[in-house]
């Protein structure tokens, strides 16, 4: 019979690192330097009614930290072409491009997958800027042969989009 697991949980408050809003993780000396701890802290997000979280088994106990983020906690890092847009998360987990649900804020890039939002970072968007059109403020991406448009949200009616 297995014993089950003691949980200790780190609330948003008392995180000592945040995710800053291109996708580094932070702590009060700055941004983390060392590559297996940065892939690390981004391969135990989860996600639970609580907030984003970093998850992980410790022995007898799962330890949840719940951490603050600049703007979303999910984020385009790199992109796959072949046939179909694979987009792979900085959590390493990897989804289809929805060319539907792409959606500019502020000058970012952004795709909803289901209730998460994910963002787009630099090296993301280096990977598809090909894909990318613009006509005069309204911006595009086309996919073999169709071109979709991409909803701009407008911050003066609260985030309602416009097509």
């Amino acid at each position: 019979m297995s014993k089950k697991l003691k949980e200790i949980v780190i609330l948003k408050d008392d995180a000592v690192f945040w995710l800053d809003k291109h996708g580094c993780w932070r702590n009060a000396n700055g941004k983390f330097e060392h590559q297996k701890i940065i892939d690390y802290f981004h391969s135990c997000i989860k996600l639970d009614q609580g907030g984003y979280h970093l998850s992980q088994i410790n022995g007898n106990c799962r330890e949840k930290v719940y951490f603050p983020y600049e703007d979303q906690a999910l984020f385009v890092f790199d992109v796959i072409r072949q046939g179909h847009i694979t987009l792979i998360l900085n959590t390493k987990k990897q989804i289809v491009l929805d060319p539907e649900r792409l959606f500019v804020k502020d000058d970012n890039l952004y795709m909803r997958m289901g209730d998460e939002t994910i963002k787009f970072v630099e090296n993301g968007l280096i990977k598809i800027s090909s894909l990318l059109e613009d006509d005069g403020g309204r911006v595009y991406i086309r996919l073999k042969d169709t071109r979709y448009k991409i909803a701009v949200l407008d911050e003066s009616t609260n985030g309602s989009a416009t097509r």
